[in-house]
């Protein structure tokens, strides 16, 4: 496509003499200015991805995919043969009873509130986002009255595996003397830690049975969770379910519950995309600039070219190549910079971390404990195509005034 001649040429206008210092200064500019786009862009995506993947994964593994409750919004009385007509729907791999409420956690003085969710200890053993991540304790011990909390839950009120916790439930005894407070002392069997704040810092686990005798819900359950092989096509999913239920309860789906979340996660990403593309635009502007300015000053040169039997398709090419050299080297600059720093952002934080002294990111805020990165190399192709038909479409209008150059004009005062 392009001839060793031009080639030659190029690369010699790419390697600015003193005089021309000014243009090389703006092309490096240039290829600095794609590299930090495409890379940022890369990098932006693959935390932006790794963030909605990160928590789909541990709410659909600590939460079910859909969630029956009774319609009068009260527990859910003779819940086995529900669960029994769940199972055999298609598409149904699991259906757990769960019993869930809020009670005041009550430790050496100290109060707090937290969210009690009562599930069978096979469930829990079985669940691998509860039972892989247990960091203290043993998911074995996980039966009749003891209980399993987070680790920052564990961290901020000093508690160890073997300690007792005290649990106030929201509605007390009624009794001839009035309310009483219906509390009872529960020893933990194990500290787990999901990666996710508002759980390792809320929610306190009980056995199913132990959890109906505390919320005194001896003959019902609050909802039962239901788990299919595709959560992404729960629409699917939900109507395969709704004959097992139907006149019983009412299904939410975890798209229902998250809703806004995720929604406002995609808007963000869909932003930073166009936001980010405006640094490689902005990049791309810069070559335009150089070249015109490297036209302007290389008329005479440009003449002489005419002159000696070069065609205008051949000084086209010529500043084409030199505009898309600095294009294409910035984009794959960026690209190698981006992955590389998507492989190793871990690492890069501890380090600025380290140098800083600040926490840069935040669990309490970032719901992760980590930051999340995984890039779809579809998106990557995406970006180095969109930076590459930027610089590309950059170089056209230059390129088309070097070649429309008229010789005997250029010449004519030299």
């Amino acid at each position: 496509m392009f001839s060793p001649f031009e080639r030659m040429v190029a690369l010699r206008y790419l390697r600015a003499r003193r005089q021309e210092g000014f243009i090389s200064v703006i092309a490096g500019f240039s290829l600095l200015g794609i590299a930090l786009g495409v890379a940022t862009l890369i990098i932006v995506m693959a935390v932006m991805n790794g963030f909605r993947q990160e928590l789909l994964t541990r709410i659909l593994g600590l939460n079910g995919h859909l969630d029956v409750t009774a319609a009068a919004g009260g527990p859910i009385v003779d819940h086995e043969p529900v669960i029994a007509r769940l199972l055999t729907r298609p598409g149904v791999i699991a259906a757990t009873p769960t019993v869930e409420g809020q009670a005041l956690l009550s430790v050496r003085g100290a109060a707090s509130g937290a969210v009690v969710r009562g599930l069978d200890p096979a469930h829990f053993r079985t669940r691998p986002v509860l039972s892989d991540s247990i960091k203290w304790g043993d998911a074995g011990l996980f039966d009749e009255d003891r209980v399993a909390i987070g680790e920052r839950m564990a961290t901020r009120l000093g508690l160890r595996v073997g300690d007792r916790i005290t649990l106030i439930a929201p509605r007390g005894k009624i009794t001839a003397f009035g309310t009483v407070p219906r509390m009872r002392s529960y020893p933990i069997a194990a500290i787990f830690d999901v990666g996710m704040y508002e759980y390792d810092n809320n929610f306190i686990f009980m056995p199913l049975k132990a959890a109906q005798l505390f919320f005194d819900q001896k003959v019902g359950v609050s909802s039962i969770e239901v788990f299919v092989e595709d959560p992404l096509d729960i629409n699917h999913a939900r109507l395969d379910i709704l004959p097992a239920v139907a006149g019983l309860g009412r299904i939410t789906d975890w798209q229902q519950s998250n809703a806004s979340f995720f929604n406002a996660l995609q808007v963000e990403r869909n932003v930073m995309f166009l936001i980010l593309t405006l640094i490689i635009l902005v990049a791309a502007f810069n070559i335009i600039s150089s070249l015109i300015m490297l036209v302007k000053d290389k008329g005479r040169d440009i003449a002489i070219l005419r002159t000696m039997g070069a065609t205008k398709g051949m000084v086209q090419r010529i500043f084409f190549l030199s505009g898309a050299s600095i294009g294409v080297t910035g984009t794959l600059t960026g690209l190698v910079l981006g992955v590389l720093f998507c492989e190793n952002i871990e690492a890069v934080r501890q380090f600025l971390q380290t140098l800083t002294g600040t926490n840069l990111f935040a669990a309490e805020i970032y719901f992760l404990s980590t930051i999340p990165a995984e890039m779809e190399w579809t998106e990557v192709a995406q970006v180095v195509a969109m930076a590459l038909t930027l610089s590309f479409g950059a170089t056209v209008y230059p390129s088309w005034r070097a070649a429309t150059l008229d010789p005997v004009e250029a010449l004519r005062y030299e």
